[in-house]
């Protein structure tokens, strides 16, 4: 085949959603693997951009994406662009998300861990022994409860086992019955951390311009906040909420910081308060620390209004305690689940969850597995430590399945349909509907005919269709108006969406307003002003069309149709962001009664028909520029769009029309790496020593843990890099095994230097890797 005769080259992202688990000192490990995840996503940017990479082993991952493309025809993407995590988890989510959404570099941040995160370090000075004789009876207690830990000790070289017993005994014989660590020497120490990113050279943000990156740390009120349920008898009830989500979002652009560093340490601070180690956090130590350096914190009055809104609205932000984020969800699936909505995509997706775990498997039992009927202190301390935190996540990857279902039924649903369509598109305008150039006018009379077609023809069905679209624009205005008066809680939206209701009501938008067949004017004209969520929706099927014909026209011939799909959608997407609308707020905060006023405020701030115009002006002009057999199936998509809305909204009411295909779920731990050692925590980490406490202990535990986590999160980085090829495409036989090979050597060799105390480790393993 000659070279111009060659498969044109098809692109692919492989997005990774990261849900990082807590682990108290396996947080060291833990900081090897997302370091991993940076170096290839700084290796897929520098292929994209046609830059150097920097660092060995990012060049690896970039040799294998270039292999990739070579072999296989396929140009992959690595995008991380939802980060979630709880606990010292949470800590590595916050200090990647920022590295990510930034440009700035996580090397700093290794000497946080391998020198900060000691227990010598970490012990508050007013806790530390005032004599080596204090508390020395409560030593034996110590080695009890390290178990088979302590045992562990004799294998060690004669300087770590040393460093090991004096820092243990260091730390039981601090104060009692408070917390040994220091809140505020933490809280320093992740402000130093973030000072030293930003000081450090720094490159591109990772993600392409336009698609977001989104946070979310779990922190567990401690004290609670009130949140109202309504019931049928009584009528509503007050209950204590104690889960809090502390979310951050670049919002798809380039950013100095994603959050000022004071906000930033306030996620990672209070999601890593765990229980009996830290004091609570509060606000007031944040306060403290950035006084004692001087340091401003000109957004703390909207910060704490938007984390802690209850606390906020009864002035009591500084008077909230929180603590560990993994007490109440340790798998925060959740709200990295709920941020898959609305997620940009110009490609072709392949959608990962990849959660972080970094000591799988059974886990309960003080010293060791527990055999027979747990003692006194075993039950206790597992009912409120260990059990609520290592519950399966059954519940998330079921719910993660079922919006698979639904995408895969839709997406079947449209395949199912396709030709109908397209045949009832053909039938009512002509062939020579293909042979017109497209103008603004043109398109909008085509679309609105379109329109009326597909209500006709849709018969009685319609009227449900009908219904549940206005419904859906109902809640959309409801979400918006609430986000815009920045008033949580389902109550408050309750009586939003009643005054929403009653003032549609009173405009003749009920039930009867939809009917087989069609719409009256008056709700015509508000799904014209309001309906938002119609628009994204066939923008976003437009978008999925135009991949699916990507293999038939180069990417010069769909760039401009491509840009013209997104920039409506960005420029639709934005006007939905409560900020675009801070004028409406005060409106919002004192709406007591009739709402009409406040949604013809809304209306002409959204101003759609003119978003509408400004859509018809691009994709005339791009669909004007097509080859006509390129033109034929993207104008079918665009008008038929209608009939393809009323036969999947039901389905999903607008859910998951972006990212199209099922999501997968890979898992990072040390059982599931096995290329250089078996065994998985038990033959690799020393952290999971004194009940994960041990790289608290000693610098060796550290400098180990670290590496393993390099090495693991390479290993696994490959695996599922790999696995993102389309079926078909693979590597020549032996590819990954040697890949795999030159990016542990090149790990080795970038840390081979920085880790003092772990040259007899790295002898090892190059004689394991061989």
């Amino acid at each position: 085949m000659s070279e111009d005769a060659a498969p044109r080259l098809r692109e692919r992202e492989l997005r990774l959603a990261l849900v990082c688990y807590g682990g108290i000192s396996l947080a060291v490990y833990m900081h090897g693997i997302t370091k991993e995840v940076w170096h290839l996503a700084r290796a897929s940017r520098a292929m994209h951009d046609g830059a150097e990479c920097v660092g060995a082993s990012a060049r690896v991952y970039r040799d294998l994406l270039e292999e990739i493309e070579t072999h296989s025809r396929w140009r992959l993407r690595i995008l991380p662009d939802i980060v979630a995590g709880a606990s010292a988890g949470g800590i590595n989510g916050v200090f990647l998300a920022q590295a990510i959404a930034s440009g700035q570099s996580l090397d700093p941040l290794t000497d946080l861990w391998l020198e900060g995160a000691d227990v010598e370090r970490l012990i508050d000075r007013d806790a530390a022994p005032a004599t080596r004789f204090s508390k020395v009876w409560a030593l034996p207690l110590a080695w009890m409860a390290a178990g088979r830990s302590a045992e562990q000790l004799d294998s060690l070289d004669d300087d770590t086992r040393d460093e090991v017993k004096a820092k243990l005994s260091h730390f039981i014989r601090s104060r009692w019955f408070e917390p040994p660590f220091s809140g505020r020497g933490f809280t320093a120490m992740l402000l130093d951390a973030f000072d030293a990113m930003a000081a450090a050279p720094r490159g591109p943000r990772l993600l392409p311009d336009g698609q977001p990156l989104d946070l979310f740390v779990t922190v567990t009120d401690f004290g609670g906040h009130p949140e109202r349920l309504q019931l049928h008898s009584p009528p509503e009830v007050m209950e204590t909420e104690h889960r809090l989500v502390v979310p951050f979002s670049d919002h798809g652009h380039m950013v100095e910081t994603l959050a000022a560093p004071a906000e930033l340490a306030f996620a990672a601070r209070a999601t890593s308060s765990f229980p009996g180690a830290f004091p609570p956090f509060t606000v007031g130590e944040l306060d403290g620390v950035l006084r004692e350096r001087r340091r401003g914190w000109p957004g703390r009055r909207a910060f704490l209004s938007r984390v802690l809104p209850r606390h906020f609205a009864a002035r009591a932000a500084d008077k909230a305690v929180l603590i560990d984020g993994s007490v109440l969800a340790n798998a925060p699936f959740r709200p990295a689940i709920d941020a898959l909505n609305e997620r940009p995509a110009r490609r072709q997706i392949d959608r990962r969850f990849v959660y972080v775990d970094p000591s799988p498997g059974h886990k309960f039992g003080i010293g060791g597995h527990v055999d027979g009927v747990p003692g006194f202190f075993q039950t206790i301390l597992g009912a409120i430590s260990e059990l609520p935190r290592q519950q399966p996540i059954r519940d998330n990857l079921e719910a993660l399945a079922g919006r698979s279902r639904r995408i895969e039924r839709m997406a079947a649903i449209i395949e199912a349909v396709r030709a109908q369509v397209e045949g009832e598109i053909e039938g009512l305008f002509g062939r020579t509907l293909f042979l017109d150039r497209p103008t603004p006018a043109r398109l909008v009379a085509w679309r609105r005919r379109a329109q009326e077609a597909a209500a006709d023809r849709a018969g009685y069905s319609y009227a449900g269709y009908g219904q549940l679209k206005a419904a859906g624009v109902a809640e959309f205005v409801t979400a918006l108006l609430q986000a815009i008066g920045g008033e949580p809680g389902g109550q408050r939206g309750n009586r939003i969406r009643q005054r929403i209701d009653a003032a549609l009501a009173a405009r003749g938008l009920g039930p009867d307003a939809v009917f087989s067949g069609g719409a009256s004017a008056a709700m015509i004209d508000f799904l014209r002003t309001f309906d938002l969520p119609f628009r994204v929706r066939r923008l976003r099927l437009l978008a999925r069309r135009l991949s699916d014909v990507e293999g038939d026209a180069d990417e010069a011939t769909l760039a401009p149709l491509r840009d013209a799909i997104y920039d409506s959608l960005d420029g639709y997407l934005d006007v939905r962001q409560p900020r675009r609308h801070a004028a409406l707020h005060r409106d919002v905060r004192g709406l007591r009664d009739d709402a009409g006023a406040l949604l013809d405020s809304l209306g002409a701030a959204l101003d759609l028909p003119a978003l509408d115009a400004a859509t018809d002006e691009r994709m005339a002009a791009a669909l004007a520029e097509l080859p006509r057999e390129i033109r034929r199936p993207m104008l079918l998509n665009y008008l038929g769009f209608p009939y393809f809305d009323v036969a999947t909204m039901p389905l999903l009411q607008g859910e998951g029309v972006d990212e199209y295909d099922p999501i997968k779920v890979d898992r990072v731990s040390p059982d599931d790496a096995r290329s250089i050692r078996e065994g998985g925590a038990e033959a690799t980490l020393k952290g999971i020593q004194f009940n994960s406490f041990g790289a608290f202990f000693s610098r060796a535990y550290r400098e180990n843990d670290y590496l393993w986590g390099r090495l693991h999160g390479a290993e696994r980085m490959i695996d599922i890099t790999v696995s993102a090829l389309p079926a078909g495409a693979r590597l020549r036989a032996g590819r990954i095994a040697a890949v795999k090979r030159a990016a542990f050597l090149a790990i080795l060799d970038e840390e081979e230097e920085k880790l003092p105390t772990a040259a007899a480790l790295i002898s090892s393993l190059r004689g394991e890797i061989g």
